[in-house]
């Protein structure tokens, strides 16, 4: 699941969102669109094991994923399935097939496009740009308080991964510890609103009583201090004898 906060401009977005994941049985087709999607700027990693394509999909963990529906051992509508069990990344059907049923199937399936072959590349590349504004960037919902929060956040230029636990932007990447990140996960879901310390203390730890709650104060200065090389110092606002809040216009805690 994806959050977008702020807006980014194109250039950005594909700096950041830039993995393809191709599944494409035709190698010479394969290489065309490789080098189509390069050109652009986009890093495209080429599906190596048909018979498993869910699971190296599961270890490329793309941004966006084109996929074939005539493929070996099983078709891509069967595939759609299952990467859909584990990832909201946008899926684009690419096949010869121009039958209207077979596009309702797609999108039945968990596909998010429809590109019917031959195509040019220029409408490739359109629909993956217009696929990954609308996923990653500003046309991305926002989730209310008490909705999941995504797995990858974006703040203006930078990326939360919280499932990777990286912060990352076009400079820099910083790794999150796991404390770290379930402490970020809490706030986010809060959108805004005060967590209390102790909320966060049993949240994060599972015998809470027995933690300090000095340890508590230090990760979270661990973690303003990781924040801040991105410009978002000041985001985590402590809230004195409560908790904490998120506020990423920046203000100084207080």
């Amino acid at each position: 699941m994806y959050l977008h906060i702020t807006d980014i401009r194109l250039k950005g977005l594909i700096e950041l969102y830039n993995h393809i994941f191709l599944v494409e049985d035709d190698a010479a087709l394969a290489s065309y669109l490789k080098q189509q999607l390069e050109r652009f700027g986009y890093e495209v990693h080429v599906a190596e094991e048909l018979r498993d394509v869910a699971e190296e999909a599961r270890q490329v963990q793309p941004d966006l994923i084109l996929l074939d529906i005539n493929l070996p051992y099983y078709d891509g509508f069967y595939w759609c399935r299952q990467i859909r069990s584990f990832t909201k990344a946008p899926i684009i059907f690419l096949s010869a097939r121009d039958g209207s049923m077979d596009q309702v199937y797609a999108l039945d399936s968990g596909g998010d496009e429809y590109v019917t072959k031959p195509f040019h590349p220029d409408v490739l590349i359109a629909k993956i740009r217009a696929l990954l504004r609308r996923t990653y960037g500003e046309y991305a919902e926002i989730p209310r308080q008490g909705e999941a929060v995504p797995d990858v956040v974006v703040v203006g230029n930078v990326k939360i991964d919280l499932r990777k636990l990286v912060l990352e932007s076009d400079q820099r990447t910083e790794s999150l510890t796991k404390t770290e990140g379930t402490l970020l996960r809490e706030l986010l879901a809060a959108n805004g609103e005060v967590v209390t310390r102790d909320t966060l203390l049993e949240t994060i730890w599972d015998d809470a009583e027995f933690v300090d709650d000095n340890t508590l104060t230090v990760n979270v200065a661990r973690l303003r201090r990781k924040l801040e090389p991105f410009g978002l110092d000041g985001s985590i606002v402590t809230v004195r004898g409560l908790g904490y809040r998120l506020d990423w216009s920046g203000g100084q805690s207080r």
